[in-house]
């Protein structure tokens, strides 16, 4: 056996991108806890050590015990991240990852319109966790119907359920159908508040590509900045903001010049 000195400094000085898919405080008659919700497509060797340190940051970071949910859209995936990931050495591992594991296993077909809409949201899941298996196309059928009746009476909130199943669909034959049963079926797809819906998404999407252009570059240059200020980029909404913020950063040396009189 041999040993070597490591730094004892485990500060983090590049903007590091740790981005979770969806992050939830949940308060329960047993207490608060955090979740966090992580899409996966196939296996990956690396992933346990970044859900290790999602874990470990958001409970250092908030106090809340965290909780770490994983979706799969295929059997595979969902029985490899279902499994116990131990870290540290195999005698002794220091830490043990459990994931909680949604997969097509775990939630049911629904491909009633009646049921589709008596429980939209489990649909929507149901659709989102079964896009790649044969019943989705009947899953999706359902939900159709079962929107274009909640249009009829509140054609804000089916069209935030219609872009979340877009989402949820990915790059999947089933996303095909489903834009195609929204032409179809849905004069809501064509509405003003569903454009509108759209064009937020887009600049939002815009915003945060922006966001990660300036760590990227200050990254490539450099420029040491703050776990704050790698937060105040990312949650920055505003398109000329950030646009400046881009131009500084081309030229500057430190976190401050690229803030420097300037709102965000």
């Amino acid at each position: 056996m041999s040993a070597s000195e490591l730094s004892t400094d485990l500060t983090e000085t590049r903007p590091l991108e740790r981005r979770v898919d969806t992050l939830l405080r949940m308060e329960t008659e047993d207490g608060s806890f955090v979740l966090a919700v992580e899409s996966q497509t196939n296996p990956s060797p690396h992933k346990p050590a970044s859900w290790a340190y999602y874990l470990s940051h958001v409970y250092a970071k908030y106090g809340v015990p965290p909780v770490l949910l994983v979706v799969c859209p295929d059997r595979k995936t969902a029985a490899w991240a279902a499994q116990q990931f131990d870290i540290g050495p195999r005698q002794w591992p220091s830490l043990t990852l459990r994931p909680l594991v949604l997969g097509p296993d775990e939630l049911p077909v629904i491909d009633s319109p009646d049921e589709a809409a008596r429980d939209i949201p489990l649909t929507i899941l149901s659709a989102a966790l079964h896009r790649c298996e044969p019943e989705a196309d009947a899953i999706l059928n359902a939900l159709a119907k079962a929107l274009k009746s909640l249009s009829d009476d509140d054609e804000s909130t089916a069209g935030t359920f219609i872009e979340l199943m877009e989402q949820g669909l990915g790059m999947t034959r089933a996303a095909d159908l489903w834009r195609h049963l929204m032409a179809v079926d849905l004069s809501f797809f064509q509405s003003q508040t569903a454009q509108q819906l759209r064009a937020e998404g887009r600049a939002e999407g815009r915003a945060e590509g922006r966001a990660k252009d300036i760590l990227v570059l200050l990254s490539h240059r450099g420029v040491d900045i703050t776990e704050d200020d790698r937060d105040r980029i990312a949650d920055c909404g505003d398109p000329e903001v950030l646009s400046l913020w881009f131009t500084r950063a081309i030229t500057a040396t430190t976190a401050a010049e690229v803030f420097t009189d300037a709102t965000g």
